[in-house]
């Protein structure tokens, strides 16, 4: 960790997270901030890698793993995504909000 290295996603990265990002109805900043996050969010995910990396050599004995659980949390559940997603439906409803609700209801038995 002596030796920072820029943290710049590659150029095959950026080209699929713009393939991937949803449009937006507001002129293309939700679009913006989508990916923004996406961008960010790989370089926190780099950032603690290399930190783990370090961590397991001076604290061999789980360090990196505790320090990893404490970083990147258990995500949502299906349900919670569901419902974050039905709450952002009534500002910008996107494609993969739709997809997110979809999925939780086809999780859901049928009775």
């Amino acid at each position: 960790m002596t030796d920072p290295t820029p943290i710049t996603p590659p150029d095959a990265l950026c080209a699929q997270w713009r393939e991937e990002a949803p449009i937006y109805r507001d002129s293309g900043a939700g679009r913006e901030n989508w990916l923004m996050n996406r961008a960010a969010q790989w370089g926190a995910d780099q950032e603690l890698k290399a930190c783990c990396k370090w961590t397991a050599i001076v604290f061999p004995s789980g360090g990196a793993n505790a320090l990893r659980t404490a970083r990147r949390p258990k995500p949502p559940s299906l349900k919670e995504q569901a419902l974050e997603a039905l709450e952002r439906m009534d500002q910008f409803p996107t494609t993969e909000d739709k997809v997110i609700i979809r999925r939780a209801l086809e999780a859901l038995p049928n009775d």
